[in-house]
């Protein structure tokens, strides 16, 4: 199949690449290379060290025997988009190509509408693309369990069955995002939906929980290979940043009570749900959304996993509750379905001690990387 996956160079594109690669399908990369220059914006870096995109692919090459083609465009650019659709007419178009950070889109008003102007123009280009280059391209597309905030009933796959005075319908899950960039992504829901109504375009919303986690059975062939670690306060997920404290001797900064809860998912099965989604594409027309995470954990739950590990790594930390920056409910009602996926043959990889173990090692053999100002948070939601 030939699969394009735009955003290809950062923390989910790079091991999906390799993974689809490897399983004999004809990948090309697309992406701007916009992480990295955010990295140096921040002052921030990856706490393992990354190669350049280019020698990443060659590396890959050498390793594996096979190619990976490589355009750096950016999807906010219809010149570019087009351009890619028609010399590639993908298959199955994997669009990871978004600025992904809650903090990143709060630290000011130039940074929300940026985020906004990336996520949602570079969607709409790719929709255009598909409509008037490619309509039978199955657009297989990155949202978040973020969409749907933490609402006090269930959390169904993207719809849900209502009655209301009398009559039924099934509607979009209601949506209560928690930050500008969580917006971009109800935004690209919401286009792509009408999209797929209006033109017929054929489109999987996956919307994927936290991930965790380091490595693939492809990256682990070559330390040229290795995926980014991101750790500071503004792209770092709360377990990342658990695990960098942990290796430094920091205290475990649990944001208010810890008990928030979400969706969560290893790296593994974040490669393997793509492909399952590329492999039994949506039909013309139709807007399927799956719940892509395979476990529910709290803050506090996460932290308590990195001490216990880390103590047995001969590493003693605290966990010290800290002001949230964020606005957000604590003591909350969670419960997500996440059967779709599970139906069509994704067996998790859970999260265990061993796992946990492992990512901590390499961020202690990494501690010279980190640089200790950034795991405090310095955004704040108001």
């Amino acid at each position: 199949m030939k699969i394009v996956v735009a955003g290809g160079d950062g923390f989910c594109g790079w091991p999906t690449a390799l993974y689809l690669s490897q399983k004999g399908h004809d990948v090309t990369i697309v992406d701007n290379l916009v992480r990295r220059e955010i990295d140096v914006e921040l002052g921030s870096n990856s706490v393992t060290p990354i190669l350049p995109l280019e020698e990443r692919v060659a590396a890959w090459k050498e390793v594996s025997g096979k190619d990976i083609a490589v355009r750096i465009a950016d999807l906010t650019d219809y010149e570019a988009v087009t351009a890619i659709f028609q010399d590639i007419q993908p298959e199955s178009f994997v669009h990871f190509a978004e600025h992904r950070s809650a903090p990143y889109s709060m630290i000011d008003r130039e940074h929300a509408i940026e985020n906004h102007r990336n996520n949602v123009e570079g969607t709409l280009n790719v929709l255009w693309a598909i409509k008037d280059l490619a309509p039978d391209c199955h657009l297989v597309k990155l949202g978040t369990m973020g969409e749907y905030g933490q609402p006090n009933i269930d959390i169904e796959e993207g719809w849900i069955e209502i009655e209301h005075k009398g009559r039924k319908d099934r509607l979009p899950f209601p949506k209560a995002p928690g930050s500008f960039y969580h917006l971009t992504k109800v935004h690209d829901s919401d286009n792509i939906m009408f999209a797929c109504r209006v033109w017929g375009v054929r489109a999987t919303d996956l919307n994927q929980g936290v991930v965790y986690g380091l490595e693939t059975d492809e990256t682990r062939l070559d330390p040229r290979l290795v995926n980014r670690f991101d750790y500071d306060a503004v792209f770092g997920t709360a377990l990342n940043r658990f695990l960098i404290q942990a290796a430094i001797g920091h205290d475990l900064t649990v944001y208010g009570n810890g008990s928030q809860t979400r969706g969560y998912l290893d790296i593994q099965d974040t490669v393997r749900c793509i492909e399952i989604a590329c492999e039994n594409p949506a039909d013309r027309g139709e807007f399927r959304v799956y719940n892509q995470f395979t476990e529910q954990f709290s803050v506090k739950d996460l932290a308590e996993k990195v001490q216990r590990v880390g103590a047995g790594l001969g590493l003693d930390v605290a966990i010290a509750p800290t002001e949230n920056p964020r606005v957000e409910k604590y003591d909350h009602y969670y419960n997500a379905v996440n059967t779709n996926l599970l139906d069509l043959g994704l067996e998790p990889h859970l999260l265990t001690d061993e796992h946990l173990a492992e990512v901590l090692e390499v961020a202690m053999h990494n501690t010279d990387r980190v640089k200790r100002e950034l795991v405090m948070p310095t955004v704040t939601w108001k």
